[in-house]
């Protein structure tokens, strides 16, 4: 090998060497903070895992206690399930219970379940409703009609009417069932129940007004 060579080779090595010296430090940081970062992601994910697992235990030991009627049992589970990560575990948990304590005559608990869950959305929209109903049959319709403030898709007229007919407010019920038919695809099978809800406050399905014209 030539002397030239050799020269050559070595000043390579120096100039190798001084760029390692320089941004050494840069490169090392940046693999320390991949390292980091993948191992940051593979403990998100396993943290995610069994957060999980644990909401379905929760969720699991809902159904049970619901199984066996211990309503007390499965409210003590729902509200573990709030208060972690569980997402639609918590929902279906409280929505379940609900239902149940319902059936078991327990208006009062099941409003309350329902009214810790964190709805948004339509979503909301529907629970607020069930708790109207409940609001209704429990002798609060003033609650229930604050509650659905100026709803006016068919299913909350139809709440808002229900709870007007629990003031002994005829009149204004019956405008609402008919607001409501109105906004009800004719063959949707609640409709018989709602035009008989109509008929028992004294209303028929053409509009008086309408007919006066």
């Amino acid at each position: 090998m030539a002397i030239d060579d050799l020269l050559d080779e070595h000043e390579q090595g120096e100039r190798v060497r001084t760029w390692l010296r320089q941004n050494g430090a840069g490169i090392f940081g940046g693999v320390v903070l991949g390292i980091g970062a993948i191992a940051g992601w593979q403990w998100w994910q396993k943290d995610q895992v069994n957060k999980l697992a644990e909401a379905n235990a929760h969720y699991e030991a809902v159904t049970r206690s619901l199984q066996s009627s211990d309503l007390d049992e499965a409210a003590k589970q729902v509200t573990a399930l709030e208060s972690g990560k569980a997402g639609i575990y918590a929902d279906l948990a409280a929505l379940e219970l609900a239902k149940a304590q319902v059936e078991a005559g327990k208006a009062e608990d099941a409003i309350k379940t329902l009214q810790v869950l964190k709805a948004e959305g339509e979503f909301k929209m529907l629970i607020d409703q069930r708790i109207a109903r409940l609001l209704i049959e429990t002798g609060k319709p003033a609650d229930a009609l604050a509650l659905l403030g100026n709803a006016e898709d068919s299913a909350g007229l139809e709440i808002r009417a229900d709870a007007l007919i629990a003031q002994d407010k005829r009149d204004e019920a019956r405008e609402l069932y008919r607001q409501s038919l109105g906004r009800l695809d004719v063959a949707a099978p609640q409709r018989r129940l709602l035009e008989t809800k109509l008929a028992d406050a004294g209303g028929t399905l053409a509009d008086p007004a309408a007919e006066n014209n």
